[in-house]
């Protein structure tokens, strides 16, 4: 398709940056560099088993997660480093498989942004050929840290997510496409691999307010707090349940192909809070993977929630701390956040099994 009348990323970007005459155009300059770090991604994961990454002498490393790290985790981390460290617009990166925040070397110059990633979503996938992502999240810098052009430390990006500027995710699956917010809605743009451009293909993405469609690892229902059991229960109970309607269920396991799904056709993915590990309060990374979908959501008409509170108001206490996460269709989430404020809604440690369930041992 020629390229003649469609928007490239950089013309989209030019066009929201004019909503802003004070805007200097560092923020476009990142989100090109951290696009072109997404179309190399692209590449290698294209290639597979033929690819460097899955020859020997190239498996990871336990990551701070406690993770096993993929060799493709490892090379697409190695990737977003390399594309963004010399560009002069970030003053620090922390990403999923970091342990403390990456500091912009002394040779390059510091700006006023940090990113925030999670290299290659879904990695666990790969070996069975599904769709992965990448996903990020930009904050501003503390402006002492900015002035001063010190190391940042794990403070500075201890930002709740509505303080991001921009944040967003690449899918590589049949095509890579790349989906974008800078806080006027979401847009979508597909790799065009002849001309290695992004191409907006879709704007103002809406998620429908409601679905019959959800999400959710059935296999950890033993761990289930009360409100998310009885919601999946009232799911499963279909037409003839207290829904009056049949629900549809999907697991991906992959965050990104779940929210894409979501935000092209609806839908309610739940990754919730449960008592499996009484010292996690959830599985899912806030910083760089609720965050950042969460601000999709919400972009998009559809709703991100931890049950208890909107995640975007979540105040961080540290760069890997995980929440439970739910986000989706927003008349759905509300129910669940009903749900969970009802009186007598169990908190974590305290049994699970007082009710009936479709899921009960």
């Amino acid at each position: 398709m020629p390229l003649t009348g469609r928007w490239t990323l950089t013309r989209y970007l030019i066009e929201e940056r004019r909503r802003y005459p004070e805007a200097s155009g560092e923020l476009n300059a990142l989100l090109l560099d951290v696009s072109l770090a997404c179309k190399a991604i692209a590449r290698i994961v294209a290639c597979g088993p033929l690819g460097a990454a899955s020859q020997p002498g190239a498996a990871g490393a336990v990551n701070v997660q406690g993770e096993v790290q993929k060799p493709l985790d490892v090379l697409a981390n190695h990737v977003f480093i390399r594309m963004n460290e010399w560009n002069g617009h970030l003053a620090g990166m922390v990403s999923e498989e970091m342990e403390a925040p990456f500091q912009i070397p002394d040779s390059y110059q510091r700006g006023k942004y940090l990113l925030a990633f999670d290299p290659l979503d879904g990695s666990s996938n790969i070996d069975v050929n599904v769709a992965v992502g990448s996903i990020f999240s930009v904050l501003r810098a503390p402006g002492e840290a900015v002035e001063s052009g010190r190391d940042v430390t794990a403070d500075d990006f201890l930002q709740p997510g509505a303080r991001q500027v921009a944040a967003g995710y690449a899918i590589y699956g049949p095509s890579t496409q790349l989906v974008l917010t800078v806080g006027n809605g979401v847009a979508v743009f597909t790799l065009d691999p002849n001309l290695g451009e992004f191409i907006l293909t879709q704007r103002d993405v809406q998620v429908p307010a409601d679905t019959q469609e959800f999400a959710i690892n059935t296999s950890n229902s033993r761990f289930w707090e009360p409100p998310i059991k009885r919601y999946v229960d009232e799911c499963l109970a279909g037409r003839t349940g207290p829904r009056g309607k049949d629900f549809n269920m999907r697991w991906i396991a992959s965050l990104v192909a779940e929210a894409h799904r979501i935000l092209m056709r609806g839908g309610v993915f739940m990754y919730p809070r449960d008592t499996r590990d009484p010292g996690r309060a959830g599985r899912l990374r806030l910083l760089y993977e609720a965050n950042p979908v969460g601000w999709l959501m919400e972009q998009a008409g559809g709703r991100a929630s931890t049950g208890r509170q909107p995640v975007l108001g979540v105040q961080p206490d540290g760069l890997h701390q995980r929440v439970g996460l739910v986000f989706g269709s927003r008349h759905e989430v509300e129910r669940i956040e009903r749900y969970h404020a009802e009186p007598g809604s169990r908190e974590p440690g305290v049994a699970l099994f007082g009710e009936r369930s479709l899921f009960r041992d």
